[in-house]
Parts: C-alpha cells; sequence; structure tokens
C-alpha cells in the first residue's frame, strides 16, 4: 500500500498545515497546527506522530518540517485530488462539486490508478480551478 493510501484525511490536513506553517528559520509549533486544524493540541500531536513515524514530518524542540519525502506525498496527494476533480468535471458534475467529490476518493486510489485515469482522461494540464496537474510518470516498461 502507497504511503498517502495509508494515511488519514486529517492526516493529509496535518501535513499540509506544517507546511503551510513552517519557515525557512523555524518549524511550526504544535499550538499553530493544532489552531490550523481546528483540534486540541493532544488531537494535532496524534496526526503529528503518525506522520513522524512514516517520515513525512521531522520533530525537533516542539517545532514540525515537512521531510522531502512528505513534500513528495502532498504533490502526489496534489496530483491524485487534481485528476479526479477534472475527470468529475468532465462527467458533468458541477464545478461547485467537483473538489468534495475528489475528496472522497483522493486518498483511496493507488498512483497507477490516477496515472491510468489521467491518461483515458487525455492528460489534462490543470484542474477546473486553474491549478497545474503534475504529468503522469513513465509506463514501467519505458526508458
Amino acid at each position: 500500500m502507497e504511503t498517502l493510501q495509508r494515511l488519514s484525511r486529517r492526516q493529509v490536513d496535518a501535513l499540509r498545515a506544517v507546511r503551510r506553517l513552517q519557515r525557512s528559520d523555524r518549524g511550526a509549533a504544535l499550538g499553530e497546527v493544532a489552531g490550523l486544524l481546528r483540534v486540541s493540541p493532544p488531537s494535532a500531536l496524534g496526526h503529528l506522530s503518525v506522520l513522524e513515524g512514516l517520515g513525512l514530518v521531522a520533530r525537533h524542540r516542539g517545532k514540525s518540517r515537512v521531510t522531502s519525502e512528505g513534500a513528495r506525498c502532498l504533490t502526489e496527494y496534489q496530483r491524485h485530488h487534481r485528476v479526479a476533480e477534472s475527470l468529475f468535471e468532465r462527467i458533468g458534475l458541477a464545478p461547485s462539486a467537483v473538489c468534495a467529490a475528489a475528496r472522497e476518493v483522493d486518498l483511496a486510489i493507488s498512483h497507477d490508478t490516477v496515472d491510468e485515469l489521467c491518461r483515458v482522461g487525455g492528460h489534462p494540464e490543470e484542474c477546473p480551478h486553474g491549478q497545474p496537474i503534475t504529468p503522469c510518470r513513465p509506463h514501467r516498461g519505458s526508458r
């Protein structure tokens, strides 16, 4: 199972919060992450502990930073979400509904499935909101 598929929605939200809050000179404080997530600090710590165990977040002196693996995971999540949004738009969902529909499936589908959906969808370059979609990975058999 891919790392992204092992995460809950709240864990992805916590990872995104750390990325948003961290600065070049310091990591994100637990209280800041909890505030952004609108949860208690112990709840935020529970999410961060899972992320740290997966190597997606590194904590030092109470501050959290997204690791390179965490940044890669966020890029993968973003791609899953945007490809799903594009396909939901293509089948006729209202623009106001594509994001919510994509959130229902974006964590459940594998990278290979997303690549196949992207191919079938004609390799959309951006999501319905105008955000870029990372290109598909090359087929395993290609050079």
